[in-house]
């Protein structure tokens, strides 16, 4: 059966509920075991509680050597930019061991993010991450038309064929939506299905 890990970065706590989200939809799979990790804050513990981090997130922190023990990877990141966070960005630039074992190669990789503003980069940070995780060997899975959620325009609301997204307002107080939330449990389950049927 499928054992899944998603990964996130989250800087005031919205990344960290679509991840929840994300584990939520993966879990809807028969037989799939979903963990959560978040991978280290990188600004200093004084300057993130100035700036408002969220500092209270539950998930335990993650290692490069975490990354071998699961069928599949969804990853989560906040954009800056237009391209994935520092701290997204630190953890997997320590990988080079996984890479060189290919221990991803052939499992399933995903990916999703939030940005401010509904322009602000969404697509260029998915395929950023995806491309790192085509660089490890992975099978991609995205967040397709079948979702039909995707199509939506009778509100404001993140999501692309490359991974669910969320946004969040200049001033962060957007809360992800019910159709955004629902793109992320889609996603999950899509993700886990796929890892479940590669490895028969």
């Amino acid at each position: 059966m499928p054992k899944v890990l998603v990964l996130y970065h989250s800087t005031y706590g919205h990344l960290e509920t679509m991840a929840e989200a994300v584990a939520e939809g993966a879990r809807s799979v028969e037989g799939a075991t979903v963990d959560i990790k978040r991978v280290a804050e990188t600004v200093p513990d004084e300057l993130a509680r100035a700036s408002g981090y969220k500092m209270d997130q539950e998930a335990p922190i993650a290692t490069v050597d975490d990354l071998g023990n699961y069928d599949g990877v969804i990853v989560g990141a906040g954009t800056r930019f237009g391209t994935a966070s520092a701290q997204m960005r630190n953890f997997w630039d320590q990988s080079g061991g996984s890479w060189q074992k290919g221990q991803l190669v052939g499992k399933v990789g995903s990916a999703f993010t939030s940005t401010a503003t509904q322009h602000g980069g969404q697509e260029t940070t998915l395929i950023g991450l995806i491309q790192t995780l085509l660089h490890h060997g992975m099978v991609v899975a995205g967040l397709p038309y079948a979702w039909p959620g995707q199509s939506r325009i009778d509100e404001m609301t993140g999501g692309s064929p490359y991974g669910a997204t969320t946004i969040t307002g200049g001033d962060g107080s957007r809360q992800p939506s019910e159709n955004e939330l629902e793109g992320a449990r889609w996603q999950g389950r899509y993700a886990a299905e796929t890892a479940k049927k590669l490895i028969g």
